[in-house]
């Protein structure tokens, strides 16, 4: 793996890999992971050392929101790469006590087919994950714990308590512009606010620094 950059978003725990893809006239070649570039990056912080034990995969068509989704026992956390198309990832932090609590930031991950490098972001236990698709994209995320059916929940990605102070002006546009029509699971739809979420017991899961 040539790992190009690792950097932090604006919530310093989610993390975004840019690793090269190799190009010739046939069209390209890229190795996509390895555990130990990223184990010895003096920069990995929250995911240095994290294994992965599921890999994902899902295709999502224009205009749908997935999430905001978490889960404990055992915790989940998810490095998200774009195959392609265009995912708009959303991430929230749920960690009761952290300083960005509340705060949900979106970052842009197109790939298209020419393009000289991919991405990974990687977020991490104790935040909510969700995405926006505005054509059709198809995604893989590796996952540092196994499917707990009985230990997931969510937050809803339209909750007015939701703070996007942090988020891309353009990017929470373009969410408000997929809202009105968005094809989402009534499940997602469902999920409860921020604060319905931090007066449920559960919500103890997930403190500053715990996970």
């Amino acid at each position: 793996m040539k790992l190009l950059s690792l950097q932090s978003l604006a919530i310093p725990e989610i993390l975004v890999l840019r690793f090269a893809r190799f190009s010739d006239s046939r069209g390209y070649f890229t190795e996509t992971y390895r555990f130990s570039d990223i184990a010895q990056h003096p920069l990995a912080g929250s995911l240095a050392g994290v294994r992965f034990i599921q890999a994902n995969e899902s295709y999502s068509r224009a205009g749908v929101i997935r999430g905001l989704h978490f889960q404990w026992r055992p915790y989940m956390g998810k490095q998200v790469r774009t195959i392609s198309g265009r995912m708009i990832d959303l991430v929230a932090d749920i960690r009761l006590g952290s300083p960005t609590f509340g705060k949900i930031i979106a970052f842009d991950m197109p790939s298209p087919l020419d393009a000289a490098e991919g991405a990974w972001i990687w977020v991490p236990p104790g935040f909510a994950h969700g995405n926006l698709f505005r054509q059709p994209t198809q995604i893989e995320y590796l996952c540092s714990g196994e499917y707990s059916p009985g230990c997931e929940a969510g937050i809803s990605p339209f909750a007015p308590d939701l703070d996007w102070s942090l988020c891309d002006p353009p990017l929470k546009a373009l969410f408000d512009e997929t809202v009105p029509g968005a094809n989402m699971t009534d499940k997602d739809r469902r999920h409860p606010t921020l604060l319905q979420w931090k007066n449920d017991a559960r919500s103890e899961n997930f403190r500053y620094g715990c996970c």
